[in-house]
């Protein structure tokens, strides 16, 4: 067996792929031994990532530009959440997106990934950073999560199903930022050009196995719940209502690739945001490499 390891953030419903395709037999069937480490953190997930700690990490895609940019070898390589599953949920008393003016709103990080989306869809609202609200970097949607409870933050965004989770215990939705913003590449299946090119024998088995999930969680609804469930520890009404918005908007891609349009919002949105005007004339393409899918694909 093949071993490799996959760094992905917290225990969310972003890694029901990759759960799949271990409870199910998938990566097994390849001859692959497959660690999946949870972490606490976007930041760490990057850094396991470029220090080979791990070989592949579902991780935050603007980590990925912001790697090229700065020289590095980081690559995106398929999809993961390709269109944005969140709601800004805030606690009970806050109207509207205006209502934010003063208050602490948790992010996943200030270098990348929530914070950029919040920055945006407040900046439309005339709110800007740091002037008119504080961002709290707090880490994933779980620790978010338990920072709203306990009034450490005002709002954050939450991915589903804890948005759903949220407004049944009484906190509000200020907006869904996919009504606002259609395409976002949240995050993705990266990995180090290097690693891949000296791993092929590895690679494409992980990437067969990786296809065969994204198919199999549309077509194995009780399967992908039950899985949910079990990782998470959410009710089986939640997983399916997850499973539903999952499926109905592509937010997993079927066919496992990249959203081009969703990286190219990502990056004009980080160009605008983080005061790199030059990576908003960038390609999306540029950061993406679609060919170890392809081949994987071909060898199914």
């Amino acid at each position: 067996m093949k071993r490799l390891t996959v760094a992905v953030v917290s225990r969310n419903y972003f890694n029901l792929p990759l759960w799949i395709a271990r409870t199910a037999g998938l990566f097994a069937a390849e001859g692959l031994d497959v660690t999946i480490d949870h972490i606490e953190g976007i930041e760490e997930v990057n850094a396991r990532l470029r220090d080979g700690r791990a070989q592949l990490a579902y991780g935050v895609t603007e980590h990925v530009i912001l790697d090229a940019e700065a020289g590095g070898r980081s690559a995106i390589i398929g999809g993961n959440v390709n269109k944005l599953p969140f709601s800004l949920i805030a606690r009970p008393g806050i109207e509207g997106l205006e209502g934010l003016r003063g208050k602490r709103i948790g992010v996943s990080s200030l270098r990348a990934g929530s914070s950029s989306l919040v920055m945006k869809l407040l900046a439309a609202r005339g709110l800007n950073w740091p002037t008119d609200y504080e961002l709290v970097p707090c880490g994933p949607i779980l620790a978010r999560w338990d920072l709203l409870r306990s009034g450490g933050i005002d709002a954050g965004l939450q991915g589903t199903p804890l948005n759903r989770i949220a407004m049944e215990q009484g906190f509000v939705s200020l907006c869904e930022p996919r009504d606002e913003v259609p395409h976002f590449q949240f995050t993705s299946l990266d990995t180090q050009l290097d690693w891949a090119s000296a791993n092929r024998d590895t690679l494409l088995p992980f990437l067969r196995a990786f296809l065969r999930a994204h198919e199999r969680f549309y077509v194995e609804r009780e399967e992908a719940n039950a899985v949910a469930v079990a990782e998470t520890g959410i009710e089986m009404r939640h997983a399916d209502l997850a499973w539903e918005e999952y499926t109905r908007d592509a937010i997993f891609p079927r066919d496992g690739e990249v959203s081009a349009a969703g990286v190219q919002a990502l990056i004009e949105t980080s160009a605008l945001i983080r005061d790199l005007p030059s990576r908003a004339r960038a390609q999306a393409e540029d950061y993406i490499d679609r060919s170890w899918l392809a081949e994987a694909r071909a060898s199914l």
